[in-house]
């Protein structure tokens, strides 16, 4: 399997691949979050927390430039997010991997054909070696076995595994995750959480991920940003900035999956 990165960003290793500078983020033209700074260099795993609507996936829709940064300054690996030009968009986003909470797998194609829709789309065009990347990433996540189901014979936990190989097809050097473990019970977070980490520490992308689980966050401990009160600022180890990790991320009790079902009833979703 080619290293993170290897047919990625030019971005030498000292410097970050993914940068906001007192950047405002805006959705629909309303100010979510403004004066936001984060950093992430090659190799760095971040948290970003905060409460629905508090501007996490307006950030990730930003990276992705699918939404415009109109004030300050932002970078992912090559690209200024500033000046990119929508035909460039396509090549930003083929060195991200980007997970998501709801999977987003194409229901009528197999898991290897989900794949190979990937591959094809990016100018793939050896059948042969496009298997076998295939297979290498399904590996990586355990699902080598299952490159002949379809979505649907999977359970989410699967599902969410085959996402993740999907998203390090292309060898990213970023990966973003939208709540990859929101619709998935304890166990099964876990094992995704597993799966993310195991990637992060062999093959050192830079990895944001957005989470309100705090027990991940505390079994899986990296650097935290919280948006809270239209900033986004990184907590610290002290008593105090914890108080403010527990008051917007949720303690997930093992069996969280049918409490999940419950709670979740009527909860809007999160489109800041």
């Amino acid at each position: 399997m080619p290293q993170m990165g290897e047919l990625g960003f030019k971005t030498g290793h000292a410097l970050p691949l993914i940068e906001l500078d007192n950047a405002d983020i805006y959705n629909d033209g309303n100010l979510i979050l403004s004066g936001v700074n984060l950093k992430v260099k090659r190799g760095e795993f971040v948290y970003l927390i905060g409460k629905v609507g508090s501007g996490k996936s307006s950030i990730i829709r930003t990276l992705t430039a699918e939404l415009p940064l109109v004030a300050g300054e932002g970078r992912v690996g090559d690209f200024d997010l500033r000046t990119i030009r929508k035909k460039q968009v396509p090549y930003l986003r083929r060195n991200l991997g980007v997970v998501f909470q709801d999977f987003q797998l194409l229901m009528d194609q197999t898991i290897m054909d989900n794949l190979m829709f990937v591959l094809r789309s990016t100018e793939w065009d050896d059948a042969q070696k496009m298997r076998e990347r295939c297979t290498e990433v399904l590996k990586v996540v355990g699902m080598e076995s299952k490159a002949h189901k379809m979505p649907h014979q999977l359970s989410g936990g699967e599902q969410q595994r085959v996402a993740i190989a999907r998203a390090i097809l292309n060898s990213p050097s970023v990966i973003l995750a939208d709540e990859p473990t929101g619709n998935l019970d304890a166990e099964t977070a876990n094992g995704i959480m597993d799966a993310l980490f195991r990637i992060h520490q062999q093959y050192s992308p830079a990895v944001l991920m957005v989470t309100h689980n705090r027990s991940l966050i505390e079994r899986y401990p990296a650097r935290i940003m919280m948006c809270a009160s239209g900033a986004c600022t990184e907590l610290t180890k002290d008593s105090a900035e914890q108080d403010k990790l527990q008051e917007v991320t949720d303690d997930i009790p093992d069996d969280f999956e049918n409490i999940n079902e419950t709670e979740n009833e009527g909860e809007p979703q999160e489109n800041s």
